[in-house]
């Protein structure tokens, strides 16, 4: 596998594939991968002809009192894993790199809108960073397709957002969430977790899917919810949120709307977990 912090070793590359008319598939990935991120690969080698992955541990989605200084880093075994998986470029830019102006001067994309609920409205500013840095690595790579982890639900649909509002001419392909035998989403988040708090953590899953279930049984809304908040609390969680949302918009469900999707975001310990469940009512 090739590796660069260079953007113009990646163009060269990527440009002497496409003069053989081959594909190219993209997974952009902040480290510290885990078997979720894996599987991206994977399926991206199955899909295209070549497969580039992007190691960047993006400053600009992370607020104040945030773990940017802290988030892990483990080039060595994330470039061992995906070579195996199938990735043959790999991009390891530097904040200089990617931001030579430095943030406050860095031009950037905001998706209006869908970027503002939830984790949005949570962590203020983090989509403007994830949006601006996935296309500036869209416009480096020039992929055909890309690939996302359907666990980071809100993210993805961001992405794919931008991609259609700027016409951009990538495919973006969501994988299902890789869980753990316990059902608990994998996240490089699970490495801050303790023992207990990871034999507790499964709870966040138990209950996103008791809440489809009530739903499906003709419950409301808040009813479902709240049962859900409280045996989140009961696990040793502090839910930050737990809302049925239009799946598509992520505008509020309302009683007539058929595609729903739960989302979640709740602390144990020092971790901040989230996960998701896509549904048909």
């Amino acid at each position: 596998m090739i590796t660069s912090a260079h953007i113009d070793d990646i163009r060269t590359q990527v440009r002497a594939w496409r003069a053989k008319g081959e594909t190219i598939a993209f997974v952009p990935t902040m480290g510290n991968l885990h078997q979720g991120h894996i599987t991206l690969v994977r399926e991206a080698a199955q899909k295209c002809d070549h497969v580039v992955v992007s190691i960047f541990v993006n400053p600009m989605q992370f607020g104040q009192n945030e773990d940017l200084d802290a988030y892990p880093r483990t080039l060595a075994a994330d470039s061992a894993a995906i070579t195996a998986a199938g990735a043959e470029l790999l991009f390891t830019p530097t904040p200089a790199v990617m931001y030579p102006k430095g943030l406050s001067q860095q031009t950037f994309v905001e998706v209006p809108m869908i970027s503002d609920v939830l984790c949005g409205a949570s962590r203020p500013g983090h989509f403007r960073g994830v949006a601006t840095i996935v296309c500036k690595l869209f416009n480096i790579v020039q992929p055909d397709v890309a690939f996302f982890g359907n666990k980071d639900y809100q993210q993805l649909l961001v992405i794919q957002t931008m991609v259609e509002d700027l016409s951009l001419p990538i495919e973006i392909i969501g994988v299902d969430t890789i869980r753990e035998d316990s059902g608990l989403a994998m996240s490089s988040r699970n490495g801050y977790l303790t023992a207990t708090e990871k034999a507790a953590a499964p709870a966040l899953k138990i209950a996103i899917d008791a809440m489809a279930k009530g739903i499906k049984q003709g419950e409301s809304i808040d009813a479902v919810t709240e049962q859900a908040k409280a045996s989140l609390v009961a696990a040793g969680f502090t839910p930050d949120y737990l809302e049925i949302r239009h799946a598509h918009t992520l505008e509020a469900a309302q009683r007539q709307d058929q595609a729903l999707v739960i989302l979640a975001a709740a602390y144990i310990g020092k971790a901040r977990l989230i996960d998701n469940l896509r549904f048909d009512r």
